[in-house]
């Protein structure tokens, strides 16, 4: 794979837009990552064949809007076939961690610093910007991301072909509650859609180059085109995200040993309770994650029995 990171600075399309709205709604951005080869199907091959087995994810791309993650359709492919025969494979595909490469790591990085710079800060530590990851998107014309939430602040920048971005408005909770926000972190991201969200949502229709900044927590589905496409949601959590991640997970363990639990804010006492606790265990069982195997356990034994569902969908194919 070529190492080398093009000059990857994002900036938002309006200025003022960002400075009012930044981080707590969406906005509109441009990036200058198109050109860079890092987002070439044969430079993606090559990071499929470095990923972990549980950095990969995959299915077919024909899904509702609402779709119930229990009825995925699945496609018979290995992941590097996925990407060869994607203008006609009928796939979506997310490569996950791709920060796990010191090259995609770098492009990141430097999207990142410009976002906290545009917002006045000096590096990421000043912005406050922790756990930067990178998901890249690979899909088939056509395809459908379901509708769900993400546990992180996010700027999604598309690289090739053209993508419907749809994001709604969720701070009043009537679309997304927080029981299902729980579920979306713990489970699986799909969560319940109405075409009543419409009247709450903006679409934006991304070409290369284009970007939309996503809250954490609001809700979004999205459709590609009809050419495949490739883009990258490079996230970051503050630590108030971290702390409420965290006790959303609490609450999801309590929750399945029969003892019914506030969302996060609810009771700042216990849940201050609920978090030391859960931290200290977490100290102890992270080092344990290296190896593919024990990382597969610990998301069985914290998040259930369905938390490698999309490992198990790749085996099956």
């Amino acid at each position: 794979m070529n190492p080398m990171s093009a000059v990857a600075a994002i900036e938002p399309v309006d200025q003022s837009a960002f400075a009012a709205n930044f981080p707590m709604q969406p906005f509109s951005l441009r990036h200058h990552l198109a050109g860079n080869p890092l987002f070439t199907l044969p430079n993606i091959i090559d990071l499929v064949r470095h990923l972990p087995a549980d950095s990969i994810e995959y299915n077919s791309g024909d899904a509702a809007i609402g779709q119930d993650a229990s009825q995925t359709k699945f496609i018979d492919l290995d992941p590097e076939q996925v990407v060869r025969s994607i203008e006609t494979a009928g796939a979506w595909m997310v490569l996950k961690r791709v920060e796990q490469h010191p090259a995609y790591r770098a492009v990141i990085e430097d999207c990142l610093n410009a976002l906290a710079r545009a917002h006045g800060h000096a590096d990421l530590e000043e912005a406050g910007f922790e756990d930067l990851r990178g998901f890249m998107f690979v899909s088939s014309p056509n395809a459908t991301t379901p509708f769900h939430v993400d546990a992180e602040d996010n700027i999604f920048v598309h690289i090739h072909g053209e993508k419907f971005f749809t994001i709604c408005d969720n701070r009043d909770g009537s679309v997304v509650s927080d029981d299902a926000i729980e579920h979306s972190l713990t489970k699986h991201r799909n969560v319940t859609y109405s075409a009543d969200f419409e009247q709450k949502s903006k679409c934006y229709s991304l070409n290369a180059g284009d970007g939309v900044f996503v809250p954490y927590l609001w809700p979004h589905w999205v459709r590609t085109g009809s050419q495949y496409s490739i883009s990258m949601a490079v996230t970051w959590k503050t630590k108030a995200v971290m702390r409420k991640n965290d006790i959303f997970v609490v609450n999801s363990l309590l929750r399945r040993f029969g003892f019914p639990q506030a969302a996060p804010g609810r009771n700042p006492a216990l849940d201050t309770v609920k978090l030391a606790l859960f931290r200290s265990v977490k100290a102890v069982v992270d080092p344990l994650r290296k190896s593919l195997a024990m990382r597969a356990l610990i998301r069985k034994l914290v998040l259930g029995r369905d938390a490698n569902y999309y490992m198990k969908a790749k085996q099956a194919a």
